[in-house]
């Protein structure tokens, strides 16, 4: 089985390693209640997903 022959630099490994990090999940806003939450996900706020109410909300 081959082995490397020179170790990595420790610039080449950071630089592959560059995209690697988390980004924030992306958020869009409710037409309903105008609060933010995921895309293509039901509302947690107000229960609605494209117009209609899906889910029922305790009111708090």
């Amino acid at each position: 089985m081959p082995n490397p022959k020179r170790r990595h630099s420790v610039r080449r490994t950071a630089t592959r390693r560059a995209h690697d990090g988390l980004r924030p999940p992306a958020k869009a806003e409710c037409p309903n209640c105008h609060e933010p939450k995921l895309p293509h996900r039901v509302c947690p706020h107000c229960g609605q997903y494209r117009g209609r109410e899906v889910v029922e909300v305790a009111e708090k």
